[in-house]
């Protein structure tokens, strides 16, 4: 990998600011070699996964892929033409602009869900921005990995895109590279250990984390039969979405408490018109592999065991049957009376399990300590339910994602500005995702910087500024001696004021 990397670096050195279109061109090359190992590459992910929807994979990777693609070379030579910036009256006759540079070489760590869209969305960013790529496969999608190799091969040469192939180890070794810029997507508690190894060669980090990303009901949404049944479907997709293994995924429902069954219904009637034969169907996915199926049943126990409610969404056999352990296949299970004690609220879920949360009503009061409450955890007293919502949200780690599901505008604004998330949609769930002019990324513990169309180009680009004279010097009258006469003390007096204007 060391060998790689230097042979990449000596590579940019050749070249180190291509033109737009050296840039669009590699752009093509991608879109046309995608297109050619489409077939081959929806074959690999469904091995990896043990089964996974041909449909799922085209909408989910490959078609965000295309579009990131299409959005890029579209746009590419406006986001690299320089732009004018302000010089003040103190620093003229002088022009000053700001020119965006490769960076050289990108390093990418990508992990097992979404194993083709988050290796080729980074890399659109990273070439956008006319920079070589390094990619390091997960280890648990091993036929992918291998099948974006041959594909990358066809595109590029390794002096421009190169996959790394191996287990742990070797992405411990890919994330203490001296890399110009490393972006990784996975779980928060690996994206520490890219972080700390990173920061050892003072290598600049976006990561692409996760964490508990909240949806929230309104009460006026959930009193119309036709709009709750129209959110459930947007929920159930999102979440059904390759088996909730996607780090935007729903995680867990706020809804009032009366509430509570009524969305259990619509989302019941949501998932089985999209299943309608659980057991049968080929549009639901596997979990990937037995290490994660393993997990999630023991978040499920854990719950059951501390007093959660189970309620299936779809109608097949007891999730814990036979022939469902031996697929891997776990339905969507919402899990209702659930409490901070439990796994299932601690731990993003990363799976079907979908708590519901059932909301008190604001003027109810905890007998015991003669404040409001949410499942025992106290809050200043909120002035409706969406307030106790909003405090639920906040007293946790901030998410990739939150959800809103409500048409009364004012609602809309008072949980766009009173929460904090990486990105937020209102009245549907994961679509954000897969605009191209919004910036994408985490906050806090759910990540930091941003990628994905101008934002992506911007991150794996140096913003140098540069500032530049002409033969004229209008600066020699700041030059020392300073007390030599009253000349120069009126014109740094005349700069003082100009400045502090």
């Amino acid at each position: 990998m060391q060998a790689l990397l230097e042979d990449q670096r000596a590579a940019y050195g050749l070249s180190p600011m291509p033109s737009a279109d050296e840039r669009q061109a590699w752009l093509t090359s991608l879109r046309d070699a995608l297109k050619s190992h489409e077939e081959a590459l929806i074959a690999a992910i469904s091995a990896d996964f043990g089964h996974r929807s041909a449909h799922e994979t085209r909408l989910a990777e490959l078609v965000p892929s295309y579009e990131g693609i299409r959005h890029a070379r579209r746009r590419l030579k406006s986001w690299m033409k320089p732009s004018k910036r302000h010089v003040s009256a103190a620093f003229q006759p002088a022009s000053a602009r700001v020119v965006y540079q490769p960076l050289g070489v990108v390093g990418i760590i990508v992990p097992w869900n979404y194993p083709l869209y988050l290796a080729i969305g980074p890399s659109i960013s990273a070439l956008s921005a006319g920079n070589r790529v390094m990619i390091k496969m997960s280890e648990f999608t091993p036929e992918t990995a291998e099948a974006l190799r041959v594909m990358l091969l066809d595109a590029f040469d390794e002096v421009q895109v190169a996959v790394v192939i191996g287990e742990a180890d070797v992405a411990a070794a890919f994330s203490a590279l001296p890399f110009d810029h490393l972006l990784f997507t996975g779980s928060t508690a690996v994206g520490k250990h890219v972080m700390r190894a990173a920061a050892d060669n003072l290598t600049p980090v976006t990561l692409e984390l996760g964490g508990k990303s909240p949806v929230i009901m309104s009460r006026e949404l959930m009193a119309d039969e036709a709009q709750r049944r129209e959110a459930a479907g947007r929920l159930a997709f999102g979440k059904g979405m390759n088996a909730g293994q996607t780090c935007v995924a729903p995680d867990y429902v706020l809804c009032s408490e009366d509430q509570v069954p009524l969305l259990v219904t619509a989302l019941g009637e949501a998932f089985q018109r999209f299943y309608p034969r659980f057991c049968e169907t080929q549009d639901y996915s596997r979990i990937i592999n037995q290490r994660q199926y393993q997990r999630l049943r023991e978040v499920l126990e854990d719950a059951l065991a501390k007093g959660a409610t189970l309620r299936p969404l779809v109608d097949s056999p007891d999730w814990n049957d036979p022939e469902l352990v031996e697929k891997r296949l776990m339905p969507p299970l919402a899990l209702l009376d659930v409490t901070d004690e439990m796994r299932v609220m601690q731990e993003e879920i990363f799976g079907p399990l979908l708590p519901i949360v059932g909301l008190a009503d604001p003027g109810a009061v905890d007998e015991a300590e003669g404040e409001t409450s949410v499942k025992g955890k106290l809050l200043e007293a909120p002035a409706d339910t969406l307030s106790v919502a909003m405090a639920y949200v906040n007293a946790r780690p901030r998410p990739l994602a939150l959800y809103y599901f409500g048409h009364d505008k004012h609602e809309q604004q008072r949980v766009t500005e009173g929460t904090h998330a990486g990105g937020m949609c209102l009245n549907d769930t994961l679509l954000h995702v897969a605009q191209d002019d919004m910036p994408f990324g985490g906050i806090g513990p759910s990540g930091m910087g941003h990628y994905h169309g101008k934002e992506g180009f911007q991150t794996l680009s140096k913003a140098k500024g540069i500032f530049a004279k002409g033969r004229m010097n209008g600066a020699r009258l700041m030059y020392p001696p300073y007390a030599d006469g009253p000349t120069a003390r009126a014109i740094h007096g005349l700069i003082r004021r100009l400045l502090m204007r």
